[in-house]
């Protein structure tokens, strides 16, 4: 949501990040008073309000729905104990009974919401951390918040097995890396190398304890283990989807208030705080709600790699378009995961491996394009 930009064209600048669609003019109280985009472009919210609507974000966002209700459509409806297609409608109605009010309820369910909800956060969280670090290969995952939460999970189930729950190990785990990278920087989260620098330390060390738990461990505790340290939405309950469901309704409207300041600060930190969007606050805020979403998503799937890395990418590669495409990454992230499960749940060569580990095949194959398509440039 973005203040009303002024209409008169003399004030309007010509060139430069007036083409781009950032913000620029100054309200009242020093903060940008609009988004560089016609009037066409804006949908008014009242008399004060408007949001930039752009036709290319739009279609894309449109596309990526109609893939993810296909998606979701498939993982309820394909296998043994799929509900029919020409059921599915009654069912999501409340009208199932026998074995689709199982598939739905219980088996195939909250399983799907969880992967829904677990896929939005972390493409929320890598656009976030993309943005303020200014790194296209920035995630969470690189500052040590996936390898701690694996430490902790290793930790409550080697050393307080029935009395800590691995999923809450896991939080703790991710949170106190994270604490740790915040100690170490010397600067808190406002200084985008320090932070990598450090969390690629945290990291490290976290790893090393995880490797040392599970090769200490009992073989069949270390394959639970293992199972939830590399991402799993097998047995997911509707408490899952309640935990996931209410980070994404704490922290997606404080995303959306941040969301213009962003792109500003995508035009450089200099010109940013001469309009007022205080960037190293900014990035501050983003980099808190970029852990806070993956902490949410890590303590009901796991530590899950590569979605908050690849989603945002890949929007931004569909638009061809400048800013930090929240709400493009966030649907993105929402369908590479509901398609990694789907394929967990249907590959017949593959059962019961933990979804994690499909969407660590999706990373690796992206940047494989990534470095074929650079070398084809001949920029590497």
């Amino acid at each position: 949501m973005i203040t009303k930009m002024d209409r008169d064209p003399a004030r309007r600048p010509t060139g430069g990040p007036a083409e781009s669609g950032a913000p620029g003019e100054r309200g009242e109280h020093g903060a940008p008073a609009g988004a560089r985009t016609s009037p066409k472009g804006l949908v008014t919210l009242g008399p004060r309000f408007a949001v930039p609507l752009r036709p290319a974000a739009l279609l894309t966002a449109v596309g990526l729905l109609v893939l993810l209700v296909a998606a979701s459509a498939a993982t309820l409806s394909l296998g043994r104990l799929g509900i029919p297609l020409a059921e599915l409608g009654e069912a999501l109605r409340g009208e199932a009974t026998g074995k689709n009010a199982f598939v739905l309820e219980r088996l195939r369910g909250p399983r799907l919401v969880v992967a829904l909800g677990t896929g939005c956060a972390l493409g929320l969280s890598g656009a976030l951390f993309q943005s303020a670090t200014r790194n296209p290969l920035g995630s969470p995952d690189v500052i040590g918040l996936g390898s701690g939460a694996g430490a902790g999970a290793a930790i409550a189930a080697l050393m307080f097995p029935g009395t800590v729950s691995v999923p809450l190990g896991a939080l703790v785990g991710g949170v106190l890396a994270m604490v740790l990278v915040y100690v170490s920087t010397g600067t808190g989260f406002r200084n985008p190398a320090r932070l990598v620098i450090a969390g690629i330390g945290v990291a490290a060390i976290c790893t090393a304890v995880t490797q040392y738990v599970v090769y200490a461990m009992e073989r069949d505790n270390a394959t639970a283990l293992t199972a939830y340290v590399n991402g799993s939405l097998s047995s997911r309950s509707w408490e899952d989807a309640t935990t996931i469901g209410l980070v994404l309704l704490v922290t997606a409207p404080l995303t959306v208030l941040i969301s213009r300041r962003l792109s500003i600060g995508e035009m450089g930190d200099d010109i940013a705080q001469g309009l007022g969007a205080e960037p190293l606050r900014t990035k501050s805020y983003a980099v808190l709600l970029a852990i806070a979403l993956s902490a949410g998503a890590v303590s009901v799937a796991g530590p899950i790699a590569f979605i908050a890395l690849t989603a945002p990418q890949i929007a931004k590669r569909l638009t061809r378009l400048t800013g930090p495409h929240l709400m493009l990454s966030g649907l993105m992230g929402a369908l590479l995961l509901v398609l990694a499960d789907l394929c967990a749940q249907q590959l017949p060569l593959f059962e019961d491996l933990p979804v994690g580990i499909y969407t660590m095949a999706i990373g690796g194959a992206y940047l494989g394009y990534l470095l074929m398509r650079e070398r084809r440039k001949g920029a590497l």
